[in-house]
């Protein structure tokens, strides 16, 4: 894990050998010597159903002498850790292999977008000189709230307690001359002997797979830093339904609050050290995320979200102190405002997304889509909003699918299919296959989310599958890439002699099959709320998110992924609930605004429509059973 690779393994190999046997490839500088420390992995024990595994301690080798100094030296604690080129596999494991391990580092692709936000802050920074103690006069709390009020008008103000033991030695330090912190005008968070500049920020959206981070000057609206990480609840489940049950056992609630706290942590702190600041002059925080995130973070066990009626612990925005939640790479008064959620699976990310887009929108019908492991939909007019969710699963993440990866460099990404065969091109080159000298490979490791779409829209237009997503008989004559295994099809992506695995490259009937589910979640959920509004078209598509960001929107419609649109309105807006966090970390009116915009939203949950189903059904067919796509057959046309 994450990669989700399974496979038998000789007994007695190192966990190093096993990972490269099945593509995985792990750090070894040192060359597997146990000196470096670059191959460490993360064995996660118990019994695995989903997997149909008992990994247990006992299964992997102990210690050697050369493992224990060398965890023993770095801090390293061999419950948690093992060093893949020392520990052998003697029966069945669950590995977790930390970010940092890996040879190929993630790529995640959640940036900033350019936006334009007046800046109003939730926090805001004021100099004053505090009148010197007297006998019997007056203590320093009150001298410095009279001051403040004096100075700046700031009436009724109280001081986080926290403050209170330091207080007197910041006072004194500068004569009296302090710079106060001041979270909405009501409380005093910092204090900073003498004159001081360095008003910062995160915003944080929590996604199922991604985490992304913006740390922001809050004086200049500048972004000053964005860093991204993998979920590293991911571990537990891949899907959000996949950690409601592993969070069922109080110790799986526990694994899953204190890994998101700790990835934020580490997110703060990577986020700081980029932009140059200390961590301490980070005094406001903005997260967003789904509703199962939103209660995992605050140490919420979400059982309940996991069954009708979907009800939440509670969907109103919160104001908190960032250490209430454990949340400590930050200044120790720092405050976290979180979103409100709207219901069921539809959360604080999807508020985000709405401030970020709502005030964008043109006349006509827009449907702005979050696509990711749990899909977001919002369907918007001039007076109504209507939002929903769909579980799509994580296959356009690449789980799921044979040789599927999250995208990272060497996945294949962009495809094309040819009568004489196929061309791809992977993460981290520009160059098409075909474009390469006889002696150059792009050696590909596996496909990602958007080649995978583009693998089944051109299997599709090839004719090499019918609409029902199945390979045709002749599929082996029609293309020289194409072959059966048994009854099933599938296509060669990249020889074994191509790729970096050693291992052929597929794309097989299975892989479709697990697209068309997916994609007929996502597009059962919009149909519902096109109901509702008693429409067959959409005007607009804005497609939101890491993924959505990246597919190619004709492809996407090939395949009826989206509705039916004029492509030229199809646009990818990029990380839409990481700008929203960010709009409401730069101007505290935008948290009301969006309180207020929340009231009017219409929610439907889609799990409890009865007509979900037969949409479901018809949305397995590419494009679609019934709905017509008069603009793809434009396109068709024209080829």
């Amino acid at each position: 894990m994450p990669s989700g690779r399974r496979g038998a393994v000789e007994e007695g190999l190192t966990v190093l050998e096993a990972a490269r046997q099945l593509g995985v490839e792990l750090e070894s500088i040192c060359g597997g010597r146990q000196t470096c420390g670059k191959c460490l992995v993360a064995p996660e024990f118990g019994t695995f159903a989903k997997h149909g595994i008992t990994s247990s301690n006992d299964h992997l080798s102990p210690p050697n002498q050369d493992e224990q100094a060398y965890t023993r030296k770095h801090g390293i604690d061999l419950n948690e850790r093992r060093l893949g080129c020392a520990a052998c596999i003697t029966g069945d494991l669950l590995l977790h292999i930390p970010e940092g391990s890996l040879a190929r580092k993630q790529v995640v692709r959640k940036t900033a977008g350019q936006l334009t936000i007046e800046l109003k802050p939730a926090v805001q920074m004021v100099y004053v000189e505090v009148p010197a103690a007297t006998l019997g006069g007056r203590g320093d709390w009150p001298r410095l709230k009279a001051t403040l009020e004096a100075e700046w008008h700031l009436s009724n103000l109280e001081i986080d307690p926290a403050l209170l033991p330091a207080l007197q030695a910041t006072l004194r330090a500068e004569n009296g001359a302090v710079t106060a912190t001041i979270w909405q005008q009501r409380t005093v968070i910092r204090l900073e002997a003498g004159y001081v500049e360095s008003l910062y920020g995160l915003a944080i959206d929590i996604g199922s797979t991604t985490l992304a981070a913006h740390l922001c000057d809050l004086q200049t609206g500048a972004v000053l830093a964005t860093e991204t990480m993998m979920n590293p609840q991911v571990r537990y489940g891949e899907d959000l339904i996949s950690r409601i049950s592993y969070a069922t056992d109080p110790a799986g609630m526990s694994r899953l609050h204190h890994a998101i706290i700790k990835a934020l942590n580490d997110l703060s702190t990577l986020a700081a050290s980029a932009a140059g600041i200390d961590p301490e002059a980070v005094t406001d925080m903005v997260l967003v995320g789904n509703t199962v995130m939103h209660h995992l973070l605050l140490g919420i066990n979400p059982v309940e979200i996991g069954h009708l009626p979907f009800a939440l612990a509670t969907d109103e925005a919160l104001d908190l102190y960032a250490r209430d939640i454990g949340l400590k790479a930050v200044n120790a008064g720092a405050r976290v405002h979180i979103l409100p959620c709207v219901a069921g699976y539809v959360g604080a990310d999807n508020v985000a997304v709405l401030l970020a887009e709502y005030p964008y929108l043109k006349d006509g019908v827009t449907l702005i889509v979050d696509v990711g492991t749990n899909a977001e939909i919002l369907l918007c007019t001039s007076d109504r909003i209507l939002s929903a969710s769909s579980p799509t699963g994580p296959a356009f993440e690449g789980a799921q699918i044979s040789h599927g990866q999250r995208a990272a460099a060497g996945a294949i990404e962009r495809v094309r299919i040819t009568s004489q065969g196929l061309r791809y091109k992977v993460i981290g080159d520009d160059r098409w296959s075909d474009e390469l000298a006889e002696d150059e490979s792009l050696r590909p490791t596996g496909i990602c989310g958007s080649g995978i779409i583009e693998v089944v829209a051109e299997l599709f237009s090839a004719g090499l599958i019918n609409r029902d997503g199945k390979f045709v008989p002749d599929a082996v004559e029609l293309h020289p890439m194409a072959r059966y295994n048994g009854r099933l099809g599938e296509l060669v992506l990249a020889t074994a002699e191509e790729s970096a695995t050693g291992q052929e490259i597929l794309i097989t009937q299975k892989d479709i099959r697990a697209i068309q589910l997916a994609k007929a979640a996502l597009y059962s959920g919009v149909r519902l709320l096109m109901d509702r509004l008693n429409i067959q078209h959409v005007d607009y598509i804005r497609l939101a998110g890491a993924f959505g960001s990246y597919i190619d929107p004709a492809y996407a419609m090939q395949i009826g992924l989206i509705p039916d649109c004029e492509l030229a309105h199809v646009t990818a807006v990029g990380n839409a609930a990481g700008d929203g966090a960010r709009i409401a970390l730069l101007n505290s009116d935008q948290r009301h605004y969006i309180q207020q915009l929340v009231r009017k939203l219409e929610y439907v949950e889609t799990a409890a429509e009865p007509q979900f189903q037969d949409y479901f059904v018809d949305a397995l067919t590419l494009p679609h059973a019934v709905d017509p796509f008069p603009h793809l057959e434009k396109i068709w046309s024209a080829k």
